[in-house]
């Protein structure tokens, strides 16, 4: 069957890896994964990677990502979201005080680079174990700080104490750290309330399908929903190689610029290599000598 990433607009209420289980089981894929996970409260874009396209996952875990959220404003929990155990709640009267170009300052502030901490409850690991893991068993751990950048940040409606807004932002921003430092800088504390994804790299969700209506696809039509592989990286550059250079690429053996050309990118860019069928090859990029190349995945066809 085909190999590539089928894009699901994932319902509340499910762990991604569940919904990673029955798209498996719908299609009868030998292999399945997802290019980044959603919490279960959270819903939109989720990228399962069918067969080959799980190994593809980790160029689109670096990719910039857009969610639209809400942020309820004078209630901080453990979580750092709706689904956490509050753990300062502000004054009733305190938000009665906050102006609504004051609060819409504080959040636009928050656009450009700048260092995050990474929440205690959330899947980075610890000496192997993930940190939600810990943190349910009373010991939570503290990540240092890491930069990210947020693009841009939008309102898109503001009705204390919640508020609406859109986010285009870097890989390894946690929105629900974002809700938190606004809280913080707004003093009066914050949680995330709501979350959906709306983009990761190029695939925006209204390419989706709901997972309820891809079960109710049969496995042939459902299969057609899958993105094959070439097109899932289009936004890297690429090459095309004939047949002598294709059958290279299979016995991964060695590849010179004087076989395919110049690259067209940069010295630490990947490169996809398609064949004449527009199916994915490889993926490559220049080895320190810069006469060559060396592969980062090479595809079975």
């Amino acid at each position: 069957m085909k190999s590539g990433l089928l894009p699901i607009h994932k319902p509340e209420g499910i762990s991604s890896a569940r919904v990673v289980a029955r798209v498996k089981r719908l299609l009868g894929a030998k292999k399945a994964g997802h290019t980044g996970t959603l919490d279960p409260f959270a819903t939109g874009l989720l990228l399962c990677g069918i067969n080959q396209g799980t190994r593809i996952s980790r160029f689109f875990l670096e990719g910039h990502k857009r969610y639209t959220a809400r942020i309820c404003l004078g209630v901080e929990t453990d979580t750092c979201d709706l689904t956490g155990n509050p753990t300062f709640t502000a004054p009733k009267n305190s938000l009665d005080t906050l102006k609504t170009e004051d609060v819409a300052a504080a959040i636009v502030s928050f656009a450009g680079l700048q260092d995050q901490i990474p929440p205690a409850f959330s899947a980075l690991k610890h000496e192997g174990q993930p940190l939600y893991k810990l943190a349910r068993q009373g010991i939570k751990i503290q990540k240092p700080p890491r930069q990210i950048e947020i693009y841009d940040i939008q309102i898109l409606d503001m009705e204390l104490p919640y508020i609406d807004v859109d986010v285009f932002c870097s890989a390894g921003t946690y929105i629900r750290t974002l809700a938190f430092d606004i809280g913080r800088k707004l003093g009066c504390g914050a949680h995330l309330s709501k979350l959906c994804r709306t983009q990761s790299s190029a695939f925006t969700l209204e390419t989706a399908i709901d997972l309820e209506a891809l079960e109710r696809l049969d496995k042939t039509s459902a299969e057609q929903r899958i993105v094959p592989l070439a097109d899932c990286l289009d936004f890297m550059p690429k090459i095309s190689v004939d047949e002598s250079i294709a059958k290279k690429i299979q016995y991964g053996q060695r590849l010179t610029i004087d076989e395919i050309g110049p690259p067209p990118a940069g010295p630490d860019q990947s490169i996809r290599l398609i064949d004449e069928n527009y199916q994915l090859l490889a993926i490559i990029q220049f080895a320190e000598n810069r006469r060559e190349f060396n592969y980062s995945c090479v595809f079975s066809r």
